[in-house]
C-alpha cells in the first residue's frame, strides 16, 4: 500500500516537472519528470522508492541545464 501511495505522489510531481520543463525549454526537469513517473514500476523496496524519488526531485535544482 505504501508503494502505491508513493508511486501516485511521485507521478504527480513527475508530471509537474514535465510540464515545467517543456514550458521553460529545459531538459533536466523533463527527464527527471519522466523518470519520476516510470521508476516506481521497477522498484519494490520502500526505502529505495523514497531515496530514488528524493534524488530525482532534487536533480533539477542542482543542475544548470
Amino acid at each position: 500500500m505504501n508503494g502505491l501511495v508513493i508511486g501516485i505522489i511521485t507521478g504527480a510531481f513527475g508530471m509537474a516537472y514535465v510540464v515545467y520543463g517543456r514550458r521553460q525549454n529545459r531538459i533536466v526537469p523533463v527527464v527527471a519528470g519522466v523518470l519520476l513517473c516510470i521508476y516506481p514500476w521497477f522498484t519494490d523496496n520502500l526505502f529505495a522508492l523514497c531515496g530514488i524519488g528524493a534524488l530525482l526531485l532534487a536533480a533539477p535544482f542542482f543542475t544548470d541545464f
